[in-house]
């Protein structure tokens, strides 16, 4: 018997989900962005982009794409990015079983004793059986709450991308600058070997009396400047190092890197792409308008509140006058009923309630439209940087050879007597800062190029 109650309850409670339910509030409609036709700065409109390409593509170095595969394998805002996306998926899921009948067994026992003057009596009774509840979800509301539900699902899952997106991008950034440093590095050692061969000739001179003191002097501070910059660049390297081995997932350690490669190349040209190819691409972009979705769901859910709910609740079992037969049963019962619940007033907390997802709506908006604004100024600051630092660099190379042009022949002018050690000690600080620059723009190429790649959505494939 209970058996067939319990059949009966879920056929009627399929019936009335059959029959439809009206879903209030507007349905998503993506918002109108305005569009530039081409990235500020971008030379031509084409539709191929550098974000088209996987990162080992883009990022050609062996020692950087293992470094890469390490982080995406094990960073830890990684992981916290995808168990996000589980526990909104879970969510989603408990959302999403309102929309169903809920069925609960039941037993209950109960054992009386009661004293008269005609002596005690004990009465026992059990009920057992199944319980259903469900609401029909009439006008939508439980429908619009999953499917805000979904969207934040999906919101989240663009997070992670971004958080992959932007994973990408700093090992790349922080790699280059390691190369960078290293040549830095390099430079320094080497122009301190150059100045101690300046300090020893100097006083070479100073001790067959045809120097002064004055002369090895000022030659000694300049060596002693050189080398104070050595335990900076290694103090910066590790720090990098350390930096690099966060987004790894491992403890502080060095970090290997390909030497053998040419730092010195610059980047090739880079294609940006279509503009509105961002609002595609872009892992924030994306998250913030699933978030609106979300928003524009909760308006439904809201105005459902001003509506009725229908809830039906049903039981089926058995009833037993003693322990020993309380699951044999020796009687059945059920029970079956619809209720009606209609807002009449609740001091307006409806209304102010449809007015809050209103406002929340209005926010997500301007956050959707901001993060696509952000991202057209993001591709544009790292294009005009990318050819900005190119025209650098070029002047950097110009004003690297011509001053080590100075250095040689100011050494060979003191030798002749016709100059002050002066114009050696002057030439030889001016091409020393003149090759860390040219390195540090060198390494900033590198680095705008992996911002350029992240500002236009690149980095999360698989």
């Amino acid at each position: 018997m209970a058996r067939r109650v319990v059949a009966l309850m879920l056929a009627t409670a399929a019936v009335a989900s059959a029959a439809g339910c009206t879903t209030l509030g507007p349905n998503y409609q993506r918002p109108s962005l305005p569009t530039p036709p081409q990235f500020r700065f971008a030379e031509t409109a084409q539709a191929e982009s550098l974000a088209d390409l996987p990162w080992w593509q883009v990022f050609d170095d062996p020692a950087l794409q293992t470094l890469v595969r390490e982080a995406v394998a094990s960073n830890l805002d990684v992981r916290v990015a995808v168990a996000r996306v589980e526990e909104l998926r879970a969510r989603a899921g408990i959302v999403k079983s309102f929309l169903y009948p809920q069925v609960d067994g039941v037993a209950n026992y109960s054992l009386v004793q009661s004293t008269s003057p005609d002596g005690d009596s004990t009465r026992q009774s059990g009920v057992f059986g199944f319980q259903l509840a469900w609401e029909w979800d009439l006008f939508g509301r439980v429908a619009r709450q999953h499917e805000a539900a979904l969207a934040t699902v999906l919101a989240a899952d663009h997070g992670r991308r971004g958080v992959l997106v932007t994973l990408v991008g700093d090992v790349a950034s922080s790699y280059f600058l390691l190369r960078q440093l290293d040549v830095q590095l390099a430079i320094a050692r080497q122009t301190l070997k150059v100045n101690d061969d300046t300090v020893l000739y100097f006083r070479n001179r100073l001790d067959g009396g045809v120097s002064n003191r004055l002369e090895l002097d000022r030659i000694q501070a300049n060596r002693a400047q050189t080398a104070a910059s050595i335990p900076t660049f290694e103090e910066q390297i590790a720090r990098v190092e350390n930096a690099v081995s966060l987004l790894l997932g491992r403890l502080p350690g060095p970090i290997a890197r390909d030497g053998a490669k040419p730092f010195e190349l610059p980047p090739p040209p880079v294609p940006a792409g279509l503009p509105a190819a961002l609002l595609e691409r872009r892992p924030d972009v994306m998250a913030a308008e699933q978030l609106l979705v979300a928003a524009n769901a909760d308006i439904g859910a809201a105005k459902a509140l001003f509506y009725p709910s229908i809830g039906l609740t049903a039981f089926g079992g058995g009833v037993a006058g003693d322990l020993t037969t309380v699951l044999g049963g020796t009687g059945a019962v059920w029970s079956a009923g619809a209720g009606l619940l209609q807002p009449i007033y609740n001091a307006g907390r409806n209304r102010r309630n449809l007015e809050a997802v209103q406002a929340q709506f209005q926010q997500a908006l301007a956050s959707y439209q901001k993060a696509a604004l952000n991202g057209y100024r993001e591709a544009s600051d790292a294009i005009v940087t990318i050819q900005k630092l190119a025209d650098v660099r070029v002047e950097r190379q110009g004003a690297v050879v011509v001053l080590q042009d100075a250095a040689d022949l100011a050494r060979s002018r003191y030798d002749s007597g016709l100059a002050s050690y002066i114009e050696i000690l002057t030439a030889d600080q001016d091409l020393f800062q003149q090759q860390l620059q040219l390195a540090d723009t060198r390494g900033a190429e590198l680095r705008a190029r992996a911002e350029f790649y992240r500002a236009l959505g690149g980095g999360w494939q698989q």
